[in-house]
Parts: structure tokens; C-alpha cells; sequence
């Protein structure tokens, strides 16, 4: 398939695909986009950076134009659905949408968590053809009657897999129990997992299948390498690496939300512009850091997991792993966020001996060695020759804690004495991005590092 016009996709598609400068689709939109728009239910596997979000929303958006009123009209129902596991994501499919649907007569929103319930609830109102939606938020809407799922007729969950190990499972069958029984359906997911397979048997029918890279490969246009070094210095390591390389834009992965503030704090002291983005920062905080980083205000964003998906950054030429993650899929996700779209991109991991078992499960998910070395100046004291065993990296990451909380004193006492709770406290949880499922074990073993 040479050009866009190659898919089936109409004229005003392919005219705001060329007014954003694209002539020849990626291998997961060309094997895509023909099924979509042939009816068909699909399930399909792609790194992020493939240009998967264009690869349903283009002929999702054709298929309700074709079938759309000829004029918007208020109160016409929701036809199309799009569940994502994080506002980032969220906003990020909204965007596409509205970026590919200028030339079209449709009407779009995205709602999450995090912000007032009650613009979204107005603009529901008057009537919307597609909705972009966190889980959580979704259902305080319906429960609400806010929003009615009765007339969608295409389901696309993204980022499925991500939403699994987050603990969207029961929420998602909640709302598909809203949702007619006839529909079309699409799933796209970064891997195809057992619990992926499962849920492809419960909820789609004779799905034409599309796999455009290896199972948890990473990018071959990304290169990997990383530094052997001591816990205590990866801070200097890291504004070593920034300042002498003349980095302009790093993106910077840690694995709690207080490291990510104490790392961007001290970035901030040596003159290096930063900002942290996390689960417990405002809808609004994070939406900033986002867009200053992009535009280049913001040199350097530094976060945890939250933004390992959903983050559509163009060009970004650096990522670093200041602490690896305990979850080896999802470095494969925090690298993609270079390398994009064939661009080049550079991904550093710093490795202290407690994290070698974590370095070691990453080079075996990825069928490849990544080059360990040293950097000068900063060689590690102890590395010996045995890694260490899983308890000693539990004692080790204890004893971490307990030096961190000695640093920052006793607790004040919380004022107001409101701890929360309910509902909506659990969904706005979910919707930031870092909801989880104490029941799954992959889950509990990330809970006591998040």
C-alpha cells in the first residue's frame, strides 16, 4: 500500500491526513484500516510511536460520517466509544480526532477524572458522536445519567493491555454491559498477553488479527545503553549526562512519585529547567508540564510510569531510566517514547547492583544484550560478582525508605481530617493513571515501589 488514498478512506480524510503533512501510511494503519472500514472486528499489536491512534480513529470517523445526519443536531447519541487508562492518552486520541475529523460534520469530547464533572456533563448534553473516555469517569457519568451507551455501535479499547495492568478489568466489563451486543470492536494493545487473548475471546467476534512488530521488542531506530553506578549518584550522574551532552529535551523515568520531586528539584537548583508529572498532581499541573515541555520551555520532564504511554512527543531524542522499572514490559514502553515514527532516539538506563535483577528480566524480555559500562568519575563502589537475591533487593529498597522519611522529618498531621474513599476518590485514582488491582501480583509487587 503506497498512499493513504490506497485505504478506502475518503476525500475529506485524506485531505486533513495531507494537511498534516502524511502521504504514505504506517504498516499498522495500511493492515488496519481496510478491515475497520470493511466492518470487521480487530485485534491489533503495535510499539507505541507506529501510528496506531490514526489506525482507528481514520475509519472509525469515516464509517460514522457515512452513516451521520447531514446536519449536527443536539442531543444526537454517542455511535462510537474509545476507552484509553490515562488522561494523557485520553487527550491524546481526542486530539487526532479532532486534528483528521476538520473537514467532517462529527462531534467528539474526551472526559476523565481529575477535573469538575460538571462541563463535561453539560457538553454531553448536547449531543456528541464520539466519546474518549478514562474508565472510572465514564461510569460516574453514566451512573450520574449523564451519559447513555445504548446507541454506540464501535467499541475501541487502546492501550488494552496497559488498562489490564491497571486494574480496569471489572470496570471495563461494567461498561460493556451499557453497551448494545451488536457492535464492531477493536483492541488495540503494545503486546498480545494471555489476558489480552482472553479478553479478545469474551469480546470480539471472528476478529481479523494485525501484528506489526515482534511481541515486547523494541524500536531498532532506539539505542540502548546503560551505566553501572551507586544509588547515591545518579542525581549527578544524570545532570552530568544532560549538561555535558547539551540535552534539550530528556524525558526521565523514576519509579515513585517522590523521587520524580526530588529529582526535578534538584535539576531545578543546578539551572536546569524541570518538571515532574505523577498521579498526585492536578489535571492542570500535568497538562502544563506537558505542553512546556513539548513547546521547550521545560527541558526536562520527569515521571513515573503514568507517562510510559500516552505521551505523543514528537522527535524526542532522549529518554533516561533513572531507576529501572520492577516490571520489564514496561521499559519497552518508557523507551518508545523515542524513536518514533522512524526518528532516532537514545534511551540510558542507570543500574545500581540492587537493580541488576531488574536489568537481567529486561534483557531477556527483549532477546538482547544492552551495553553495561561505567562512566568516568562515577564507577560503583560495590558490584559484585553475584547479583543480588530478591530479599536482599527488598532490604536494601526498605532501608532506601527509611533514610528518605528520616530526610523529611516526622509528618505534619493532615488537616481537615476528610481521607476520602468513595467513589469518586477511587476513580479519579483510576483515571490519573495509576489506578491498580491489589489482587494481581504483578500489581501488589509495583504497590510498594509506587
Amino acid at each position: 500500500m503506497k498512499t493513504f488514498a490506497d485505504t478506502g478512506l475518503s476525500e475529506d480524510l485524506l485531505r486533513a491526513v495531507a494537511d498534516k503533512g502524511y502521504d504514505t501510511p504506517s504498516p499498522i494503519q495500511a493492515q488496519a484500516i481496510p478491515p475497520v472500514l470493511a466492518r470487521k472486528d480487530l485485534i491489533a499489536a503495535a510499539q507505541t510511536g507506529t501510528g496506531k491512534t490514526a489506525g482507528f480513529t481514520l475509519p472509525m470517523m469515516q464509517i460514522l460520517s457515512e452513516s451521520s445526519q447531514s446536519k449536527p443536531s443536539r442531543g444526537r447519541p454517542i455511535r462510537a466509544l474509545v476507552l484509553t487508562p490515562t488522561r494523557e492518552l485520553a487527550a491524546q486520541v481526542e486530539q487526532s480526532i479532532t486534528d483528521y475529523g476538520k473537514y467532517l460534520e462529527l462531534r467528539s469530547m474526551v472526559v476523565y477524572g481529575g477535573v469538575k464533572i460538571g462541563p463535561q456533563i453539560r457538553k454531553l448534553k448536547d449531543g456528541i458522536d464520539i466519546l474518549v473516555a478514562t474508565p472510572g469517569r465514564l461510569l460516574d457519568l453514566c451512573q450520574q445519567g449523564a451519559c447513555k451507551l445504548d446507541q454506540v455501535n464501535m467499541l475501541v479499547l487502546d492501550e488494552a493491555d496497559r488498562m489490564l495492568d491497571m486494574g480496569f478489568i471489572n470496570d471495563i466489563r461494567k461498561v460493556i454491559k451499557l453497551l448494545p451486543k451488536k457492535r464492531q470492536n477493536l483492541l488495540f494493545s503494545a503486546t498480545f498477553s494471555k489476558e489480552i487473548k482472553q479478553m479478545t475471546k469474551e469480546l470480539l467476534v471472528n476478529p481479523t488479527t494485525v501484528e506489526v512488530s515482534p511481541e515486547n521488542t523494541t524500536a531498532e531506530t532506539v539505542e540502548q545503553r546503560a551505566y553501572r553506578c551507586d544509588n547515591s549518584n545518579k542525581s549527578e550522574i544524570c545532570l552530568k549526562l544532560i549538561q555535558e551532552g547539551d540535552w534539550k529535551q530528556v524525558l526521565v523515568f523514576t519509579r515513585t512519585k517522590h523521587g520524580a520531586n526530588r529529582l526535578s528539584q534538584k535539576l531545578d537548583k543546578a539551572g536546569i529547567n524541570s518538571s515532574a508529572i505523577h498521579g498526585n498532581k492536578s489535571q492542570g499541573a500535568r497538562t502544563k508540564a506537558l505542553e512546556g515541555f513539548k513547546q521547550g520551555n521545560v527541558r526536562v520532564l520527569v515521571a513515573t510510569d503514568i507517562a510510559a504511554r500516552g505521551l505523543d512527543i514528537a522527535q524526542l531524542p532522549h529518554v533516561i531510566n533513572f531507576e529501572l522499572p520492577n516490571i520489564p514490559e514496561d521499559y519497552v514502553h518508557r523507551i518508545g517514547r523515542t524513536g518514533r515514527a522512524g526518528k532516532e532516539g537514545e534511551a540510558i538506563s542507570l543500574v545500581c547492583n540492587d537493580e541488576r535483577p531488574f536489568f537481567s528480566a529486561i534483557e531477556k524480555l527483549i532477546k538482547q544484550r544492552i551495553p553495561l559500562t561505567d562512566i568516568e568519575g562515577f564507577a560503583p563502589e560495590l558490584w559484585p560478582k553475584r547479583p543480588p537475591t530478591a530479599s536482599e533487593v527488598m532490604k536494601a529498597a526498605n532501608a532506601r525508605k527509611q533514610e528518605a522519611r528520616q530526610a523529611r522529618g516526622p509528618r505534619k498531621p493532615r488537616e481537615g481530617g476528610n481521607r476520602g474513599g468513595g467513589r469518586n476518590n477511587s476513580s479519579q485514582a483510576g483515571n490519573s493513571g495509576e489506578k491498580k488491582s491489589s489482587s494481581s501480583p504483578s500489581n501488589r509487587r509495583r504497590n510498594h515501589r509506587r
